[in-house]
């Protein structure tokens, strides 16, 4: 295996506000913790040790033996729950939707980058435990969202009617995948491993939570996974001071609001990835995931008639605590309520939410857990990189917008110069002596002179797309296995990651797909990975 990489700001694909973060740019430092190197993880400890009750681990180990119990545990995921009750045990947490046989491929790689900076850290310091921890997002209702995979360009559905939280949908339909599926990979042995897992997880378990614990749990059991279902009532009991601080006191809508105005003051190119209500919570029941509105001091769940007073609602919370969702600005605090945690590991796009909740975190005084960019990878076969190689292709300009790239290797290749560029200056400095000779003669003559600058440098650029546009043409062989090799590396000339399931790669590479995913991707890496099979 080959390995290469190119900076994640460099690729084009991760916002301002993430590749800031990455360059620790000091005015983002009020928006985390402490930044994710391995020297700052003893002070995170000590801060999380000193906040997070002895009580709660007693209660989260029991909690996940329970969910767990139709599940064959490995020795070491098993060991690793016990240890979540030492005081000494932290976790490395990551989350993801509930996508039906992973979803898209970087499922593998948060979950890898979770089991890796474990190892890391225990190297570093061995006096502590290490536990990786994948949260199911079982409470989401966005099932659009998680009911297909795409496998060799094709889209695989489940087809049903799904309402409420999708950890509770029945696994009803998923037969007719199983078969698409069947279809499609084949009779090799790694198609017959994959076939098993799928009918396993989905034909042999009830609901969607169930399957994708199974599933998981088969993928990453040797590597000591734990996985937990925040659709529990043992742990929504620790929830509840913070439901009554949300519902009573809108405490995450005013933090969260002020944190926002402060991230556009740093800069207006931030986009602000979810913005608070005045309640964070859902009422959840089967069937049901509905947002609670407050008017006049009756709380209303939306769209039903179910409605509570004040006293009523409250009576609900301590009767019914698993009754209560929170939403995307209240989870990552049940989640640290509940885990000994010291890291979350997330895409850009989670991280820019996290970036949001700092203030609330010390509002109502919970431990901030450090951040982390998961490792992102690009895997490429050998017969695609010696096509790269021969087309003179590199990592960094396999990344560029497929326009930008085919024009950048005709002007490579061609025999004759379409670079405008030195042109171009040239004829911006012969307007710079016409400016000075207007302004020393008549002034009114500068508005003729801009137009006819405007005019003629518009002329150039258009010359030099046509010329561009006739190369092309000229070397259309070029061009088409440019265009080629990248659609294959770029699905919908998106990132690979996004786009394709494991059991793409599964089925070339089997049972080393994993472990040489562990073995050659770096947690703590700031580059977009690429990897020559």
């Amino acid at each position: 295996m080959k390995l290469d990489g190119i900076p994640f700001e460099q690729t084009g694909y991760f916002s301002k506000i993430m590749c800031d973060y990455l360059d620790e740019k000091p005015a983002l430092s009020p928006f985390f913790n402490r930044f994710p190197k391995v020297d700052n993880f003893k002070a995170q400890i000590q801060e999380k040790a000193a906040n997070f009750p002895q009580k709660n681990r007693v209660i989260l180990a029991d909690a996940l033996q329970k969910q767990y119990a139709k599940t064959e545990l490995s020795a070491i995921t098993q060991n690793n729950i016990n240890l979540l009750k030492d005081e000494k045990t932290f976790t490395i947490v990551t989350g993801h939707q509930l996508n039906l046989f992973t979803g898209p491929l970087y499922f593998l790689f948060k979950i890898i980058s979770t089991i890796n900076l474990t190892k890391e850290l225990k190297k570093a310091l061995p006096d502590y435990n290490f536990v990786p921890v994948y949260w199911m997002a079982t409470e989401d209702h966005d099932f659009e969202e998680i009911n297909y995979f795409n496998l060799n360009g094709k889209k695989f559905q489940w087809n049903k009617a799904a309402a409420g939280g999708v950890g509770r949908l029945n696994t009803n339909g998923l037969e007719e995948v199983f078969e698409r599926l069947s279809e499609e990979l084949g009779n090799s042995i790694n198609a017959n491993y994959l076939k098993n897992i799928f009918s396993e997880a989905y034909l042999k378990h009830d609901n969607l939570t169930d399957a994708t614990r199974y599933l998981a749990n088969a993928l990453f059991s040797k590597n000591g996974l734990v996985i937990v279902d925040g659709d529990d009532v043992a742990l929504k009991e620790m929830l509840i001071p913070y439901i009554k601080s949300d519902l009573f006191e809108n405490t995450s809508f005013t933090e969260v609001s002020k944190t926002i105005q402060e991230l556009n003051i740093v800069s207006e190119d931030y986009k602000i990835q979810v913005n608070p209500r005045e309640i964070n919570y859902f009422y959840l029941m089967d069937g049901v995931r509905e947002r609670i509105i407050e008017k006049n001091g009756i709380f209303y769940v939306n769209d039903t008639k179910i409605s509570f007073t004040k006293d009523e609602i409250l009576e609900e919370i301590y009767k019914h605590p698993e009754r209560f969702s929170p939403n995307v600005v209240t989870r990552p605090l049940y989640q640290e309520v509940i885990l000994p945690n010291l890291c979350y590991i997330g895409g850009g796009g989670e991280l820019a939410y996290w970036l949001e909740l700092k203030a609330y975190f010390n509002a109502v005084n919970i431990t901030f857990p450090m951040l982390l960019l998961r490792n992102s990878a690009l895997l490429i076969t050998e017969k695609q990189q010696e096509k790269l190689t021969k087309l003179g292709i590199s990592t960094a300009n396999l990344f560029l917008k497929q326009n930008s790239l085919i024009n950048k290797k005709i002007r490579e290749i061609s025999n004759i110069d379409i670079d405008f560029t030195t042109q171009t200056k040239q004829l911006q400095e012969q307007f710079t002596y016409l400016y000075d000779l207007a302004e020393q003669t008549d002034k009114s003559f500068l508005g003729a002179v801009k137009a006819q600058e405007v005019k003629q440098l518009k002329g150039l650029a258009h010359l030099e797309k046509r010329l561009l546009k006739a190369q092309k043409q000229k070397l259309k062989d070029q061009v088409v296995r440019i265009t080629a090799i990248q659609n294959e590396l770029f699905p919908n000339q998106s990132l690979q990651e996004r786009q394709a399931n494991f059991s793409e790669f599964y089925l070339a590479y089997g049972e080393n797909l994993i472990p040489e995913l562990i073995e050659n991707l770096n947690p703590l890496s700031k580059d977009f990975i690429v990897l020559v099979f």
